[in-house]
């Protein structure tokens, strides 16, 4: 079976408001047309009927044979057609005389013309459904195919005999189809007018609710995720009285209250970022300290226990991670105040070779290939800080997968912009770890190598996407089991700050 289409559903309110005023008013319409018609037939049909009363038996009495007729002429008679008393009838006038079910006399009034042709020839199946019409001197509609169709009265003779006498209905069917027609034009020009005007009229009233939407969509294209935001003005608020007018003033309470949480949360990590400054700062001298003296007590010429040599290499180590760590914090609280990087060419190609060669050092158990193009590929940025975000990203792929993974560093040139992607068959990122990959102190459970050290603050990456941004770049992740691959992408030209 074929599937029936529907028809397109109006999808905006204004579209509805408007579809449901013109249904509405062409139901009203019908329904003021049909009983309009209805009535009119009533009433027609029921003057048609008062006239046939008014005209009696008088016109098929005169079709007897040997009946006088007008002036006192007596007609002469052949094949049962007969002049008849046409006086006072209309025309149109039907009448015929039946004998034992049979039509023996008609005749039809063709004009008021009393010598006019009154002959009418009518037809077997007419003949039977003037033979069925009851004698009760009721009207009864009749349809003769000679004569279209008739209001019939029919009334028993003086000689046992039925005398019919009818009026056509066509009059009342013209009147009738001439009102359907008048109704259906004015209806139809009304329902036209009525959706033009409504829609305008609808599209007028709703103005308010498409400012509305039109100042959430301005929200909406704003970066909201952080940094200081200003939300733009307010959406007009008309009547509060009416519906329309509420839901302005409920959407305008609702900005006010997300610029509030915002200003907070700005104010809260602005007060954060400081305190991560302020604290890496100050940690730097006496994380360097304990470093010295570590290091220091480390070179004593004097016989030291093993125990405490070892104890004294544990904070060496120790205060060395602590001090990068404090140098991570320190450049993500600079990046995050959105303090200047240098700008200046930066050899990516040379970067790279020189990042996959410290990473071949770092890591002989994995397995290193490097794709770079037959050109140089320039960026404009800070040589230190690009050098650390491969850095980091060659780390995290050296510590986070097992020995023997294959580590593939592509440099090539897309759509304007350096394209840097770093591809490794590993495990994967677990799914859930995946949405905040980037994010600050983000580190999965189940790391991706069992027996990664666990040591690792979890900012590497966080840092990449810091570095990366403030160029004017992007980084992105597609992960899955057996295929990792982090893809970064800067701009060939310059760039101004973020």
């Amino acid at each position: 079976m074929r599937s029936v289409r529907r028809l397109p559903r109006p999808r905006t309110l204004r579209a509805r408001l408007t579809f449901a005023l013109v249904i509405l008013l062409a139901v009203s319409c019908a329904a003021v047309g049909l009983a309009a018609v209805v009535e009119l037939n009533g009433f027609l049909t029921q003057r048609l009927d008062e006239q046939l009363t008014q005209a009696g038996t008088r016109f098929p009495e005169s079709l007897e044979h040997n009946r006088p007729g007008p002036g006192g002429r007596v007609p002469d008679d052949h094949d049962g057609d007969e002049q008849g008393d046409t006086r006072r009838l209309a025309t149109g006038t039907f009448g015929a005389r039946l004998l034992n079910g049979e039509v023996t006399n008609k005749g039809l009034i063709r004009s008021g013309d009393p010598s006019a042709d009154l002959g009418v020839d009518l037809t077997a199946g007419d003949r039977k459904a003037l033979a069925a019409v009851p004698a009760d001197g009721r009207p009864h509609t009749v349809e003769l195919s000679a004569l279209d169709d008739y209001r019939i009265v029919a009334k028993p003779g003086r000689d046992g005999d039925v005398l019919v006498v009818g009026l056509p209905l066509e009059p009342v069917q013209a009147a009738v189809h001439r009102l359907e027609a008048v109704a259906g034009i004015v209806f139809g020009l009304a329902l036209v007018a009525t959706g033009v005007t409504g829609a305008f009229w609808v599209r007028w009233s709703l103005r308010p609710l498409s400012r509305v939407a039109a100042t959430a969509t301005r929200v909406s294209e704003l970066p909201l995720a952080s940094g200081e935001v200003a939300l733009p003005a307010r959406a007009p608020e008309p009547d509060s009285r009416s519906e329309v007018g509420r839901v302005s003033a409920a959407f305008n309470r609702m900005l006010g209250h997300v610029e509030d949480a915002l200003t907070k949360r700005h104010a809260s990590e602005e007060r954060l970022r400081r305190f991560a400054a302020d604290a890496s700062h100050e940690l730097r001298t006496p994380v360097a300290s304990v470093r010295g003296h570590a290091e220091l007590a480390l070179l004593h010429p004097g016989p030291v226990p093993p125990e405490v040599t070892r104890a004294l290499e544990r904070i060496a180590a120790e205060s060395s991670r602590m001090g990068e760590m404090v140098d991570d914090l320190l450049l993500l609280a600079r990046l995050d105040a959105g303090r200047p990087l240098e700008r200046r060419p930066v050899d990516l190609t040379h970067l790279v070779l020189d990042a996959v060669t410290d990473a071949r050092a770092a890591g002989p158990d994995h397995r290193w290939t490097l794709d770079l193009p037959e050109e140089p590929v320039t960026v404009t940025g800070d040589t230190h800080r690009l050098q650390q975000v491969l850095a980091n990203l060659l780390a995290n792929a050296r510590v986070h997968t097992p020995v023997g993974t294959k580590v593939t560093v592509t440099l090539d040139t897309e759509d304007g912009s350096a394209r840097l992607s770093v591809h490794d068959d590993g495990p994967g990122v677990p799914g859930e770890v995946q949405p905040g990959v980037f994010e600050r102190f983000t580190r999965a459970e189940h790391r991706r190598r069992q027996d990664a050290p666990g040591g690792g603050a979890g900012l590497g990456l966080s840092i990449v996407a810091a570095v990366v941004e403030a160029h004017g770049g992007s980084v992105g992740l597609e992960s899955g089991p057996g295929a990792t691959t982090f893809t970064v992408r800067l701009p060939l030209g310059g760039v101004s700050n973020g």
